[in-house]
């Protein structure tokens, strides 16, 4: 049984681990056969910006689109 997650995200790209957490937690939701949906708010709303630059990980907007062309739902 599918089974619905909701992520919510406030922080930006390049600050913390939230990003990469929130990136593999919705991609092993999705491989599993779940509902994901993420909600972004406050500096969470940056990880969707084209060209955002981090120390040496992968753009944050790029990861989200591939989820997103998977079946993730995003409320900015």
């Amino acid at each position: 049984m599918a089974k619905k997650i909701t992520l919510f995200l406030n922080t930006s790209p390049y600050t913390y681990e939230n990003t990469y957490t929130a990136i593999r937690l919705a991609e092993a939701g999705l491989e599993n056969g779940h509902e994901v949906r993420l909600v972004a708010s406050a500096d969470g709303v940056y990880n969707f910006l084209k060209g955002q630059k981090g120390k040496g990980l992968p753009h944050a907007a790029d990861n989200f689109r591939t989820l997103m062309d998977k079946g993730m739902k995003v409320d900015l």
